[in-house]
């Protein structure tokens, strides 16, 4: 189960694995490792999740 919080879903695959690549050829591609790397810092504090994805199998 994945944990998400409002607005993270740019981050994220539908299996809940992070995306490393930006999300189209316009964005700079260093920008966007910052902002990944800043969203996984968010996972290792364990902010508090506002929403919660589940997936099914």
């Amino acid at each position: 189960m994945s944990v998400l919080r409002a607005g993270d879903e740019k981050f994220h695959y539908s299996d809940g694995s992070h995306r490393w690549i930006a999300p189209g050829p316009d964005y700079d591609q260093a920008v966007w490792d910052e902002q990944v790397r800043q969203h996984k810092l968010g996972h290792l504090r364990n902010e508090r999740p506002r929403v919660r994805i589940r997936k099914v199998v």
